[in-house]
């Protein structure tokens, strides 16, 4: 019985499929034809379907009859031709008025296939045993479902399910039923490793396809809860190899209460609220700021046990040398990145991020006194506008009596015409890098590599559009300002830290 949404859903199929019955049959995988037209008749007829299912009894006239037995007739006397000629009626029907108008022509089976005993019994004790449907077994043995549970009754007796001692099995079929314990066997060991690398990618978060027998004692232990309502124990840590001493021991020890479980919450709070970006260093400034105290021993093992981790991940660096356009100046603070006062040694480059949309540049300047980005610009296009507008910013910020030295590569940006203009109006003194010396800007390279990894590696920006991340990428820049701790300034971001000097 198929019910009503499976019918609409045949019907409406068909009309969509431009009428086409075996089309929409060998879509949807039910139902037979002749029912498809059914179905089909009684939509038309009526412009819906019964809600339930009901079997109705198609009466057909004297004409139709005729023109269906004269087509059999003269058109090979073949039922499905006929049928499929005209859309009914079904074979039973059709052999009935061939008996009822024709019956000298009706077909008498020929050379009609006799089963031996033997034959019927293995019929009969498939059937007893099978996994598979009778119709199935049936098709098997070449009989009809009718023909098979006639065997049945007649060898075991009408309603038994099993077969009778008595009856005679032959050595072939016992060999048959002892590879099928076997196959059976084998499928349920494979169900069964199956789930134990379900339930260690699931429950303790393993990479799918992972050895069980890699796990540790108290992982196998988890697996083995987890499934001893459906397996038994013993099977459990024989498949896993884990002994049983083992196995109770660190079921009582998971049975403990875990003494860190507030600060368990906490620290995946934390990390998430920072949208993945701390690793257990900063975790754990941040739990120091909050007056908890933990040893960061405890803090990484509580990340690496809740899978907390901080994505990473390396691309190719943007270059924007462009050759030697004007002369280059000397590199004024070898690698010494270290300031005592604000405005003292600026870092500016240039980083791109390629996203489906597009591409977008970022041009920062950062203060190597604690890391604050001082000012910045975003554009799609890296050209001299982005970097002089960061730098006219920059200068806005100053104090009459700062000087900083400005520190860069050897791009075309800082060696065109226009910036060296402005820095001698500001009074600024430049810096440069070695030529393909990154090194050199570690510091403002270190200040990529963690932006990236925070907020771009690791992230779908598919359907981001430019305008969107350019407004993301600003957010992320500002909470780096006011609220990303750093481990070096004591757990505290660079306004906190300004803050707590009294320098803003």
């Amino acid at each position: 019985m198929y019910t009503y949404e499976e019918r609409k859903k045949a019907v409406d199929l068909y009309f969509k499929y431009d009428q086409a019955l075996a089309a929409t049959t060998k879509k949807l995988g039910y139902p037979s034809v002749g029912a498809l037209r059914q179905w089909i008749r009684e939509f038309q007829s009526s412009d819906k379907l019964h809600k339930k299912y009901q079997r109705t009894s198609w009466k057909y006239t004297l004409a139709q009859k005729e023109v269906a037995v004269n087509h059999y007739l003269d058109y090979g006397q073949c039922y499905a031709r006929t049928i499929r000629k005209f859309g009914y009626p079904n074979k039973t029907t059709l052999r009935k008025w061939l008996e009822e108008y024709a019956p000298s022509t009706r077909k008498v089976r020929q050379n009609s296939i006799h089963y031996t005993k033997q034959e019927k019994e293995a019929a009969v004790l498939a059937l007893c045993t099978r996994s598979l449907s009778a119709k199935s077994i049936a098709n098997d043995f070449g009989v009809t479902r009718q023909a098979l549970y006639l065997w049945k009754n007649k060898l075991l007796g009408k309603g038994a399910t099993k077969p009778l001692k008595s009856m005679n099995v032959t050595p072939e079929i016992k060999l048959l039923k002892e590879e099928r314990d076997i196959l059976q066997r084998e499928v349920y060991k494979l169900r069964l490793e199956k789930e134990i690398l379900e339930q260690a990618s699931d429950l303790i978060k393993k990479e799918p396809g992972i050895d069980p027998i890699i796990l540790t004692n108290k992982e196998k232990t988890q697996v083995i809860d987890a499934l001893c309502s459906k397996y038994s124990v013993i099977e459990l840590l024989r498949i896993l190899d884990l002994p049983k001493s083992s196995y109770y021991y660190h079921r009582k020890q998971l049975a403990i209460p875990d003494k860190y479980s507030k600060e368990r919450s906490l620290i995946v709070q934390l990390f998430h609220d920072n949208k993945g970006r701390y690793g257990y260093r900063r975790i754990y400034c941040s739990l120091k700021l909050l007056g908890i105290t933990l040893s960061e021993k405890v803090v990484r093992r509580i990340m690496t046990e809740e899978k907390l981790k901080v994505k990473s991940l390396r691309l190719r660096k943007y270059n924007s040398y462009g050759g030697e356009i004007t002369p280059a100046v000397p590199n004024l603070l070898k690698r010494d990145f270290k300031a005592d006062q604000p405005n003292k040694k600026w870092l500016t480059d240039i980083t791109e991020f390629h996203i489906p949309s597009g591409k977008v540049y970022l041009s920062p300047m950062i203060d190597c006194f604690d890391g604050a980005i001082v000012s910045w610009t975003i554009s799609t296009k890296p050209n001299a506008d982005m970097v002089n507008s960061m730098l006219e910013n920059a200068i806005a910020t100053l104090n009459a009596k700062d000087s900083p030295i400005v520190h860069s590569d050897r791009g075309a940006h800082y060696r065109w015409p226009g910036w060296i203009k402005r820095m001698k109006e500001a009074c600024l003194v430049r810096s440069m890098s070695k030529k393909g010396y990154s090194p050199d800007n570690s510091a403002c390279e270190g200040f990529f590599g963690r932006l990236k990894n925070e907020f771009f590696y690791g992230q779908d920006w598919k359907s981001t559009s430019i305008d969107q991340f350019i407004t993301d990428l600003d957010n992320y820049i500002l909470w780096y300002n006011k609220k990303r701790i750093k481990c070096s300034l004591g757990g505290l971001s660079p306004l906190d830290y300004r803050k707590k000097l009294g320098i803003v």
